[in-house]
């Protein structure tokens, strides 16, 4: 059975990790989770000080923490810097708002794209983003764009945060979010952008399930022909 590479891009809470998660899961893919390997150099950023000034140390500090996946007993995917584990590290708020200018930084772009192809290159991979189908994966056999309204994925992000006993307000989120939404779509480097290829789908009011199912079928169509 032929494998393919699957790219879902969407902007912040959109659904696409805890999708993807699901797909390659079922199909029996490698997962690549792109946003926590950007949240691991936006960790190192602030854990050394760094700026945007500061890339060549940041690019330093990538090369001594090697960025890596395991997996929780409970089948949860873990992240690691070096041998540190740093999965709630990087989910924290200083993190999440400082992610966008560390991400919109060409050199680690380029650097983390090229680690990101590298896993790929042998197919049976679904991974996650903003710039898979357009950047990492052009060449992708599906390409899936989720999108959802700014209140829902505030909401969704709400209940994650209380989940990992993270404090949280609603309303900051709504702003961090649409912020986000304005800096990821407006960058120089590799912006937000569905692929020209790309289906979009909006997630709103539609259930996790429901949204493996409609890509599900897509693959399918794909795997079957």
């Amino acid at each position: 059975m032929k494998a393919i590479q699957i790219a879902i891009d969407g902007p912040a809470s959109s659904g696409k990790s805890t999708v993807a998660k699901i797909i390659a899961k079922n199909l029996g893919y490698t997962y690549l989770d792109t946003g926590a390997m950007y949240r691991c150099a936006t960790y190192l950023a602030l854990k050394n000080d760094l700026t945007a000034q500061d890339v060549s140390s940041l690019l330093s500090e990538l090369a001594a923490h090697p960025i890596s996946f395991g997996k929780a007993a409970d089948g949860s995917q873990k992240v690691f810097l070096g041998d540190c584990d740093v999965t709630l590290a990087i989910r924290q708020h200083d993190v999440t708002n400082n992610v966008s200018w560390v991400s919109a930084l060409p050199e680690i772009r380029a650097e983390l794209v090229a680690q990101q192809q590298r896993i790929a290159t042998k197919g049976g991979i679904v991974m996650d983003g903003r710039d898979i189908g357009t950047v990492v994966l052009p060449r992708a056999e599906l390409k899936i764009f989720l999108i959802a309204s700014v209140e829902e994925r505030a909401l969704r992000r709400f209940k994650e945060n209380q989940e990992k006993g993270i404090p949280t307000d609603l309303e900051t989120l709504k702003e961090e979010i649409a912020t986000r939404d304005f800096k990821d779509s407006n960058r120089k480097v590799s912006p937000l952008k569905a692929a020209d290829d790309a289906i979009t789908f909006d997630t709103t009011g539609v259930s996790i399930d429901e949204v493996v199912a409609f890509i599900s079928e897509k693959a399918n169509e794909i795997l079957d022909k």
